[in-house]
């Protein structure tokens, strides 16, 4: 029996969240499956992905064969570097205008701190 793991959609229409499962590669998208192995969820900002990486480097070690999709959420969850003995990779980062703003901010606030600490020295 081949294994594969992949997503089984969930959720109502138009509001999808996946399972992660380990199935056999015949069976249908949302039919049967041998093992939940976590879940995804897209629509959230940012997106949930919680996998137990335990069970899926178990399944990867025997075999099974994960879809693109489900590889690049298990490198994210850091079950992929390790099976493959690679690097995790860094974890994303995001800069945002305000945090870069923030410095420029910062600067004018200590300018005004030392005007104003001026100004009580003369009175």
């Amino acid at each position: 029996m081949a294994v594969k793991l992949r997503l089984m959609r969930m959720g109502k229409k138009k509001q999808p969240t996946y399972r992660v499962v380990a199935a056999d590669s015949r069976s249908p998208r949302d039919g049967r499956f041998i093992e939940v192995l976590g879940f995804y969820n897209p629509r959230s900002e940012p997106s949930v992905i919680e996998i137990d990486n335990e069970k899926a480097l178990g399944w990867l070690k025997n075999g099974a064969k994960p879809t693109e999709r489900v590889q690049k959420l298990l490198a994210v969850s850091g079950a992929w570097s390790e099976f493959t003995g690679e690097a995790a990779p860094a974890p994303y980062a995001i800069d945002t205008p305000a945090a870069v703003a923030a410095p420029a901010d910062d600067d004018s606030a200590e300018d005004a701190a030392d005007a104003s600490a001026d100004s009580g020295e003369e009175e």
